[in-house]
């Protein structure tokens, strides 16, 4: 053998390591956004059905009772393509019902509104986290899937092209206040 022939048959290992390790690396990335899709879908599920839970126990006025009952059941019914706006109907929502500290207050007065609110608050809170951590891993896999590449040796396979999941998450006010 000649040494030509032996450097040529090295580099072409070598590229195939690396191209192994990035496929690997790609394939792990996917994961993560599953599982922090995963993760992200119990949050949202938790807030709508706290929200709804709220809305269902008679603590809140009749008015804010169907406003938020209408915005979290259309969160928890709502088909994937329909998703984030219907999240975002519940934030907005959860606004307009939480959004003076007065009502907050008379919901905690009330027996088993304190708890109530906690666990609103608790799950209001974790959204944004959960959106977050969804969003990161899912730049990273785009950032990594536009290398040339990845593209020319077709190293995500048929995986689908990974999306964000945007929506209004900003907490009300009030039911932030009493959590920090």
């Amino acid at each position: 053998m000649t040494p030509t022939l032996i450097w040529t048959l090295v580099v072409l290992v070598a590229i195939g390591l690396y191209l192994s390790w990035t496929a690997g690396r790609l394939d792990r990335l996917h994961a993560r956004i599953d599982a922090a899709r995963a993760a992200l879908d119990a949050q949202l599920l938790r807030r709508a059905s706290v929200a709804q839970e709220l809305a269902t126990s008679g603590v809140l006025d009749p008015a804010a009772s169907i406003v938020l009952y209408e915005a979290a059941h259309a969160a928890r019914q709502a088909e994937e393509e329909q998703r984030e706006f219907a999240e975002s109907e519940l934030s907005q929502a959860l606004r307009v019902v939480f959004g003076e500290p007065q009502q907050t207050e008379a919901v905690r007065e009330v027996p088993g509104g304190e708890a109530a609110v906690s666990e609103l608050a608790e799950a209001v809170r974790r959204v944004p986290m959960a959106r977050r951590f969804h969003n990161d891993a899912v730049g990273a896999a785009r950032r990594l899937r536009e290398h040339r590449k990845v593209r020319w040796f077709r190293l995500a396979g048929h995986a689908p092209f990974p999306m964000a999941f945007e929506m209004d998450d900003e907490p009300p006010v009030a039911l932030v206040e009493r959590v920090a």
